[in-house]
């Protein structure tokens, strides 16, 4: 793990443990963890949004004027 050995990572938690304190490590790993998940959750999202299948290339020779935006409309209350 970046060539690091087991004497090197212990020093290395040491000061994180120095740094941020035994109580906000839980904290900083759980959010850690999470923005983890974020950027896989992004990255795939990126990586399906190029697939071809998925592509709707067909519409781009629709004319502009022609389509319509539900959001623009207000619906009745």
């Amino acid at each position: 793990m970046f060539g690091l050995r087991g004497q090197e990572l212990l020093i290395v938690l040491l000061i994180v443990v120095i740094i941020f304190g035994a109580r906000k490590l839980p904290d900083l790993a759980r959010s850690l963890g999470a923005s983890a998940k974020e950027f896989r959750k992004g990255i795939d999202e990126g990586t399906s949004d190029d697939d071809p299948d998925t592509n709707m290339s067909d519409t781009s020779d629709d004319d502009p004027d022609e389509r319509t935006s539900d959001s623009s409309e207000v619906p009745d209350s």
